[in-house]
């Protein structure tokens, strides 16, 4: 039951990211471009996202319990460090320079592109490097 809802969940999301353009680069581009061709279209969506999310938080709080877990996961740290600005910062500038945030990515994997799957191997290849090199290294006691 867990897949089924987590495969109904991917389709409304892909559907909704469909219809409302976010996988149509230059429209997401163009949002981006407030001195030229600005489309302001994609604050509706965004604004339309946080409303349905904010009613859907307030609803799922009222549980005791995920109705698929044990507890729910919630980060518990409020810390504004270099690493999450400088992460939001890469993020932003990613979706800036490509025209895709890797949400959107994924569902328009469906539209054949190549530049959509070269966009997402990129993004993982990323997420592992970063895997790599932001290892701490073990101290070793003797």
């Amino acid at each position: 039951m867990k897949h089924l809802f987590a495969l109904l969940t991917g389709l409304v999301f892909g559907t909704g990211i469909a219809i409302s353009g976010m996988m149509d680069p230059a429209k997401v581009l163009n949002f981006f471009d407030i001195a030229g061709t600005w489309d302001p279209s994609l604050m509706f969506v965004m604004g339309g996202a946080l409303i349905v999310t904010s009613i859907g938080y307030r609803w799922v709080w009222r549980r005791s319990n995920p109705l698929f877990g044990q507890s729910f996961q919630v980060p518990t740290s409020t810390r504004i460090d270099s690493r999450l600005i400088g992460g939001a910062a890469l993020f932003g500038v990613g979706w800036g320079i490509a025209g895709f945030c890797p949400g959107a990515a994924i569902p328009a994997l469906g539209t054949g592109r190549w530049e959509v799957a070269l966009f997402l191997v990129s993004v993982t290849a990323g997420v592992f490097l970063r895997r790599l090199v932001g290892r701490k290294p073990r101290h070793v006691t003797p």
